[in-house]
């Protein structure tokens, strides 16, 4: 009686053979390319659970010449955007099948990027796929002059570079718009840092939005991202009383910025509303349970790893897609009511 090892391990032929298809068909099953029928796919799915087939990685290496292995480069992932987009990037990897390196740089200067791209080179990678929150990334990757695909996380393309991106514009004029149809027109913004990417562009939402509305965007304030800039900022808003409304760059900034109100005795949102970007999971718990803007991080890196691989697998040229965002309507947030604080004088 033979043991475990006497067994012959499952070929991609023994799939297509028993699955009535070609080996081709099998191949793009394993590698989930879209155009395959859904009921094909699903019998050959059967197939391949049945005999317990594995695409064996090393011998697919060996014929292609590429590692099955994807750099990435990520700076500010102790932030929930990054690094929330960290997780979904490598979700997608992992799904396609790529192993993922990564690189997490405390700082995004050039000297930092220039050897963690080197360490990547070093291993082999097939590409490189880089979180960037701030400015000046694009420029220093661009000075590498790269061999490999390069998908920027964050924006969009630039030169040869694929870019996958929320669009950060959008969602800030998803948040305006709510708060201007519940009938506010003092809105301010406590944005992020202004050197960040998604910053800058949430902050140039909120000035769209209501200069379209034909509303003044005066009441601007730079917060850093924690929920202490938040509550610090919050507390000077308390004391003017000079908004209605408050669109803030974040949810964490938010939170701080409930809590001081809370502690002033303003109440939200029947004196004022707030709403945040992002939809953290805790958003919902918040007192009261946040409006906010929700990102698909989720999607996002499912959208960067298609652009990857179609760059290596199919030499496709770099591109650059977008993920809309979503306005999640929450307690935080209502129509504007009488007592609503008023401008405070000049």
């Amino acid at each position: 009686m033979g043991n475990s090892s006497d067994r012959q391990v499952p070929r991609l032929e023994d799939v297509a053979a028993r699955a009535g298809v070609s080996h081709q068909t099998v191949s793009r099953v394993v590698n989930k390319h879209p155009n395959v029928s859904k009921a094909t796919r699903e019998r050959v799915e059967a197939v391949i659970a049945e005999l317990g087939y594995r695409r064996n990685t090393a011998a697919r290496s060996l014929v292609t010449r590429r590692s099955q292995t994807i750099g990435v480069l990520g700076t500010e992932l102790g932030q929930y955007g990054p690094a929330n987009t960290l997780l979904g990037v490598q979700q997608a990897a992992r799904e396609a099948e790529y192993f993922v390196s990564i690189a997490a740089l405390k700082e995004s200067g050039a000297d930092s990027i220039a050897d963690a791209v080197r360490h990547f080179t070093d291993q082999g990678v097939d590409g490189i796929i880089v979180i960037v929150p701030r400015e000046g990334t694009l420029q220093a990757l661009e000075e590498l002059n790269l061999a490999v695909p390069v998908a920027v996380v964050g924006t969009g393309g630039a030169g040869r570079f694929s870019g996958a991106m929320v669009d950060q514009k959008l969602g800030a004029r998803l948040a305006v718009a709510h708060l201007i149809s519940r009938g506010h027109r003092r809105i301010g913004h406590i944005s992020g840092p202004q050197d960040w990417i998604d910053a800058a562009a949430r902050t140039a939402g909120w000035r769209e939005e209501m200069a379209e509305a034909g509303l003044e965007a005066d009441l601007l304030v730079e917060g850093d991202w924690s929920a202490g800039s938040g509550y610090r900022i919050g507390q000077g808003l308390a004391e003017k009383r000079s908004a209605t409304a408050v669109f803030v760059g974040n949810d964490q900034m938010a939170l701080g910025m409930l809590r001081a109100f809370g502690e002033a005795g303003i109440r939200v949102p029947r004196d004022v509303s707030v709403v945040g970007f992002d939809d953290q999971p805790e958003a919902a718990y918040f007192m009261p349970p946040l409006t906010t803007v929700r990102q698909d991080f989720e999607e996002l890196g499912r959208r960067c790893m298609d652009m990857m691989r179609a760059q290596i697998e199919d030499g496709a040229a770099g591109s650059t897609t977008v993920v809309n965002p979503e306005l999640v309507v929450r307690a935080s947030t209502s129509t504007m009511h009488i007592s609503a604080p008023r401008q405070a004088p000049r």
